[in-house]
């Protein structure tokens, strides 16, 4: 007698054939239907402590695999601690699946007082995602899946969430999953690309502004950028898009006031894939422009938001790029910034007004990039040494450096290199936090221990939320809940089964890190910001 499988085992069998091989949760009860089926489907599954480290872990998946990160949550709570890393990953762009339980179908909206319920928890993550929606039925659930490929395949990539009443898991599906064809990224206009192409041409003094959406054209911008001689300023988000020695190359300083100065002098901007939002600005109001402006996005809201453009062209970007570069034609040598000495100039100027603490930032970011190999990677959290890092870590390339900068949320950094590091095993991994975020999900210090993870946990300490104190120390305000008391760190990842280490030099440093990437399990580093061998 043949048992028909239920929906939850379905569901399993339908990730993998739409490419799924991992997924990050936590069992409960309401989701034991859905683990049925998770080893037969051939997914692995990552055990997290905490829901908001699953999520986080999704991202950072998502972010080094380019492939959507998915977590298995259950209802209420589940949801709710993972709203965090869920609302991350929207606002930097990050497809993300989540599934989780929801209460029985008729139990929805009833508020009977049921385990973990909310009355209507599709709204509750609602803003957070590009759609949340409840599954009434198995058919439903594989149209919603599809629907969620779709969008990750051919939009702006955000976060869908997928709740499954318990009833409808635990419904025989005898339906065999497929994968749905899915849509391909729209292509540019080509009077758009001529148009661009056209002011291009004319520039005297180029620059192009590559955002987070840019990331997959890099090879592209750089093309264009020596054909046209323009000056490239990534965002945070951005960072290494164009390598940071590369001639053209201003760094990761769009929020400073010397290269907006700059910005300003260009005659034709390209801003390619980026919101131009407060993150990357820090000031008040829009970036100041002298000249013509040409956008490229995937969403055509951000086409139209606060600037007036001159060509808005909604596309893929590296068919974009590649598109208005191959309209440009050939182009005369020695044009552009090429030969000028003005980036070089202007680099050094950025770099003259570093204060004494960011300049100790530099001097440890240095050795970090001197320890780890080029394709290793920096997961970032929110802390002062890494606010000088998106400006001044030497980056190579994409991908190398990656910070939550949008949403900005502390205890990011760990569990997404940890999600960053299983989905490229073998890729040498930091997670750089400080010690106030690291308290928020220290906790998944136990799955990299249970992963076998070789991730160098580095510890930038100076017992307080420094960031916050000195605005408050800024504004003369009494410096009230930042200077928190610590706990033994060290002991703390020695609980958890992590070897330590808190190197007396730089030298040490670097030896400590090499030491972490060639070891089967996490090392967690502490430099404290008073060590006297600083400089």
């Amino acid at each position: 007698m043949t048992t028909v499988p239920s929906c939850g085992t379905q569901l399993m069998h339908l990730l993998h054939a739409y490419g799924v091989d991992t997924v990050f949760g936590m069992p409960g009860v309401h989701t034991l239907e859905a683990y049925r089926g998770i080893e037969a489907a051939g997914i692995r599954h990552v055990g997290i402590r905490h829901e908001q480290g699953a999520g986080f872990m999704a991202d950072g998946y998502a972010r080094i695999s380019g492939r959507p990160g998915v977590c298995l949550l259950i209802s209420g709570p589940g949801v709710t601690n993972a709203a965090t890393p869920i609302g991350q990953a929207y606002s930097d762009s990050q497809p993300m699946l989540v599934l989780s339980s929801v209460a029985a179908t008729e139990d929805l909206g009833m508020g009977r007082g049921r385990l973990h319920e909310i009355t209507d928890q599709a709204r509750v993550t609602e803003p957070l995602t590009a759609f949340s929606a409840v599954a009434h039925s198995p058919a439903q659930l594989r149209e919603l899946v599809a629907r969620a490929f779709a969008i990750f395949a051919s939009q702006r990539p955000r976060p869908v969430h997928i709740s499954i009443p318990l009833d409808v898991l635990k419904m025989p599906d005898p339906e065999a999953p497929r994968r749905r064809q899915v849509p391909a990224l729209p292509q540019p206009d080509p009077a758009a690309v001529e148009a661009a192409a056209g002011l291009l041409r004319g520039a005297r003094r180029p620059l192009i502004i590559a955002g987070g959406g840019g990331i997959g054209a890099a090879a592209e911008i750089v093309a264009l950028a020596e054909a046209i001689g323009a000056a490239v300023v990534p965002t945070i988000a951005a960072k290494g898009v164009i390598p940071d020695s590369h001639p053209l190359a201003l760094e990761a300083t769009l929020e400073r006031p010397q290269t907006q100065a700059f910005v300003e002098t260009a005659d034709v901007v390209l801003a390619i894939g980026t919101e131009l939002a407060e993150p990357d600005l820090w000031r008040e109001g829009p970036l100041a422009l002298g000249g013509r402006l040409i956008r490229i996005d995937l969403d055509p809201a951000a086409l139209t938001r606060e600037y007036d453009v001159d060509v808005p062209i909604l596309g893929d970007a590296r068919a974009t790029v590649a598109a208005i570069r191959a309209a440009l034609g050939p182009t005369e040598p020695g044009r552009g910034f090429h030969g000028t000495g003005e980036i070089a100039a202007q680099r050094a100027r950025e770099r003259a007004t570093l204060t004494p603490l960011e300049r100790k930032h530099v001097a440890v970011l240095e050795a970090l990039r001197r320890a780890l190999p080029p394709e290793g990677v920096v997961f970032a959290d929110m802390t002062q040494i890494v606010y000088t890092g998106y400006c001044y870590y030497p980056c190579p390339a994409p991908k190398r450096w990656i910070f939550p900068a949008g949403y900005g949320t502390l205890g990011f950094a760990l569990p997404a290199a940890i999600g960053g590091q299983i989905a490229a095993p073998g890729q040498p991994t930091v997670a750089l936090v400080g010690d106030g975020g690291f308290l928020f999900t220290l906790q998944e210090l136990g799955t990299a221990v249970e992963q076998k993870l070789p991730l160098a946990v580095v510890l930038w300490n100076n017992d307080s939320l420094a960031q916050i104190r000195d605005g408050m120390t800024a504004r003369g305000i009494p410096t009230i809940g930042v200077n928190q008391r610590n706990p033994d760190y060290l002991k703390l990842a020695e609980a958890f089964g992590c070897r330590t280490a808190r190197p007396e030099g730089l030298a040490a440093f670097e030896r400590s890190l090499s030491e972490a990437f060639a070891t089967d399990g996490p090392t967690v580093i502490e430099l404290r910001e008073d060590a006297p061998f600083l400089p």
